[in-house]
């Protein structure tokens, strides 16, 4: 765990946080407004589907869906790679093909597919930047999205289409979208680790803030207690 907080450490962490947290764009890039529903979506067919996410450090990717209505789980973990490197210490090194991801878990009938991209886009991380995340940086915390079926990848591409052409981001998006191949959760004390560290100043400065949003730009979606992996 120690390994993680100073990798994460930055002139911004060594900051008082009273001054990140009052320039929040500076710390945190996710986006401050509602981005508009997708124009294509799923056709509803079960209560269950998966689609892994990755957008940064997996903490704050994971925290936001946790808040989720309609979101059963979400695990943190690695897709990307082989499982022989599905390592935190490894892919922490950047040579795994892993990136950092989320699993997550839904009831279409309860939200779909491409209410969770609007998310994932607006408030979870920022899709503009490449290979990096906020203080972050190297392709383990790349913006990509691991489909699992035919559906899901022309759900994504054509929200990306979208979304290019609304002139709501101040470059292009960046996400990388693939065919899940595999995904191999975290270690333990990588689960559910906003939920149990919020004075930690990594998740304060980087991670609270896309909670806050997420109630305040989604309200319909947002739920206060949050789904969490049991361990």
């Amino acid at each position: 765990m120690k390994i993680r907080y100073f990798k994460k450490t930055t002139l911004a962490m060594m900051l008082p946080i009273s001054i990140c947290l009052a320039s929040v764009t500076a710390c945190a890039r996710e986006a401050n407004v509602v981005l508009p529903a997708p124009t294509l979506n799923e056709t509803v067919t079960s209560h269950h589907e998966v689609i892994v996410l990755s957008g940064g450090c997996f903490w704050g990717i994971q925290g936001v869906f946790q808040h989720v209505k309609g979101v059963t789980n979400a695990v943190s973990g690695y897709a990307g790679g082989k499982s022989s490197t599905a390592q935190y210490e490894v892919v922490s090194g950047g040579a795994s093909g892993h990136a950092e991801s989320v699993q997550v878990e839904f009831d279409p009938q309860q939200v779909s597919l491409g209410e969770l991209l609007r998310i994932y886009f607006s408030v979870a991380h920022d899709p503009t930047e490449l290979n990096r995340q906020g203080p972050d940086s190297g392709t383990q915390y790349r913006s990509a999205i691991w489909y699992s079926n035919a559906d899901q990848q022309k759900v994504a591409q054509a929200y990306i289409a979208q979304l290019d052409k609304t002139g709501l981001f101040h470059d292009r998006i960046v996400t990388q979208i693939n065919p899940l191949k595999a995904f191999y959760p975290a270690e333990d004390y990588h689960q559910n680790y906003l939920t149990l560290h919020p004075g930690s100043p990594y998740i304060a400065i980087n991670d609270q803030p896309k909670i806050d949003n997420l109630k305040r730009l989604y309200p319909t979606d947002y739920r206060t207690n949050p789904v969490l992996v049991e361990q």
